[in-house]
């Protein structure tokens, strides 16, 4: 790489949505069980007015505030959401507005959901690389509690809101840890998927009527669903090869590794893919249990809070890692 992450300002909605509040609202749902499988006790839901765009502009403050680097110095603003205020124009020219960088800033929005972070990194590490700038800034938003339905239990004790902006600098020197590696299964595009609301089922033209599908839950083709028996294999499934083909890349071994950094999905994913994996599981950082999953914000939330923990430190080793929705997946090796 010839970037580094120089520093991460987070954000989290004042509103907390925490696991007796989930046991009041599904009176049924064996929420200890449930815990001990997701990891998580509490989440961060946004108010009915408040938007990935707010979450990801407030982040970016906080980032600024932290005395890394001054808003004029951001060459470029990558912004990533499955959300955002509009269709068009893109999220990432209002971020830009709100946040007052300079108009010689160039601005682009992608979408790739848990992936997202490697994504919008790889993108910053090739800007800085071909297009001779200095400094990215990579806002991670995803305001995901908007998506899902009130009745749907499984996703609600899951899921929770945040954004991380991550300051991208081009590095001193580069280090080389091998490439990023990416893959796609697109034949798995409907197990995570917002079936309604853009061209091809437009709202306009459906009456959105609930129904109950073949596990009892409560669903809306305008609201999020997600398959977790086919992520949970897929990501197992795909785990042991990417990995193996990152070391190989950076010509390393697992324990040459300081820490693992794999996309926060749930407790019980990233415990199997410790054993499956056998990396020690005080090398696997776990950060659910008062964020949740926070879709392609909780790499960048893992490792400022790893950080702030004193786990994870200057000149380190990670690997870092994500499988979602697409069905897609990534990763890489940094020096922190």
């Amino acid at each position: 790489m010839l970037a580094e992450i120089r520093d991460i300002g987070l954000y989290f909605p004042e509103n907390v949505y925490s696991n007796n509040d989930l046991q009041e609202d599904f009176p049924n749902l064996k929420v200890k069980e449930l815990t001990r499988l997701t990891g998580v006790f509490s989440r961060h839901i946004c108010e009915n007015n408040e938007t990935s765009v707010d979450m990801g502009v407030n982040a970016a403050k906080q980032l600024f505030l932290q005395g890394k680097i001054e808003k004029q110095y951001i060459d470029y603003l990558i912004f990533c959401s499955a959300g955002g205020d509009f269709i068009t124009p893109a999220s990432s020219c209002i971020v830009h507005e709100k946040l007052g960088l300079k108009p010689e800033c160039g601005t682009v929005d992608i979408n790739q959901g848990c992936t997202g972070f490697i994504h919008g990194l790889n993108l910053a590490n090739a800007l800085i690389a071909a297009g001779g700038l200095e400094n990215v800034l990579l806002i991670t938003s995803e305001a995901i509690s908007k998506t899902i339905h009130l009745k749907d239990k499984g996703n609600r004790a899951i899921f929770g809101d945040a954004a991380a902006a991550t300051l991208i600098c081009r590095a001193d020197e580069k280090t080389n840890y091998g490439k990023f590696i990416f893959g796609t299964d697109g034949s798995k595009y409907d197990q995570i998927i917002i079936k309604h609301g853009r061209e091809r089922f437009p709202l306009p033209e459906l009456a959105e009527e609930d129904f109950i599908d073949d596990f009892g839950t409560t669903r809306n083709h305008s609201k999020i669903y997600m398959n977790g028996s086919e992520v949970f294999n897929f990501s197992i499934g795909k785990a042991p090869e990417l990995i193996d083909s990152l070391l190989a890349n950076a010509n390393l071994q697992k324990d040459e590794i300081d820490f693992f950094v794999f996309h926060q999905s749930n407790r019980i994913l990233l415990e199997t893919l410790g054993k499956k994996l056998i990396i020690p599981e005080e090398k696997i950082i776990f950060e659910l249990e008062t964020n949740g999953n926070t879709v392609s914000s909780s790499i960048p939330i893992a490792l400022k809070k790893a950080e702030e923990k004193g786990l994870i430190k200057k000149g380190q080793k990670l690997l870092i890692a994500a499988f979602g929705v697409g069905f897609s997946w990534g990763g890489a090796i940094i020096e922190y």
